[in-house]
């Protein structure tokens, strides 16, 4: 049986690079944007207020956990990057979820996974000289941020047939990873 390249779905992220910690901020806020609407286990839904905006949260220290290392990867990945050209301070970051198949060979039967969906964030940082260049950026990252929330609402309520069905009983049905620079690394690191 051939395999069907998965929906992927590209996000435009901007952000301040004079301000590391909004930078993680926002694309934290994305990613639990995307778990919050494909995340199938039983949570807690919190909301997170940034940049005027209220945004769900997952209450999984877990994946809290791996958001974070993985925000932190990009950001020590994108300021390596910076210093070497000062121009190109972007990065990509994306979530992959996977289903488990059965695989049925000659005297055995394994499991593989087949990725059903992909959202890539295309994370591009700003730095302003002035204030008034400042004000502009901070403008731009309210709007952007706005317009990617929405997006991955209409993304999520509007494309839902390629979703698998969930046949275990496990606590997550559906193993995810987040990679840094996808086009660069593997593609199979960090699965959970």
């Amino acid at each position: 049986m051939e395999q069907r390249k998965p929906p992927e779905y590209i996000l435009e992220v901007f952000a301040d690079a004079t301000d590391p910690a909004c930078v993680k901020d926002v694309v934290r806020a994305i990613l639990h944007t995307i778990f919050f609407h494909r995340f199938f286990t039983s949570f807690a839904p919190k909301s997170r207020d940034l940049l005027e905006l209220t945004l769900p949260m997952v209450d999984d220290v877990e994946l809290e956990t791996l958001i974070d290392q993985r925000t932190n990867a990009l950001i020590r990945q994108i300021n390596t990057s910076s210093n070497i050209n000062p121009r190109s301070v972007r990065g990509q970051i994306a979530v992959q979820f996977f289903e488990k198949r059965r695989r049925k060979a000659w005297f055995s039967k394994t499991e593989e996974e087949v990725c059903w969906e992909q959202w890539t964030l295309d994370v591009t940082l700003a730095t302003p000289k002035t204030e008034l260049d400042r004000a502009k950026v901070r403008r731009a990252m309210e709007t952007t941020l706005q317009k990617t929330a929405t997006k991955i609402v209409r993304i999520v309520n509007g494309n839902t047939d390629h979703i698998p069905p969930i046949t275990t009983s496990e606590a997550n049905p559906f193993p995810y990873q987040i990679i840094i620079n996808p086009r660069d690394e593997g593609w199979r690191m960090g699965i959970f």
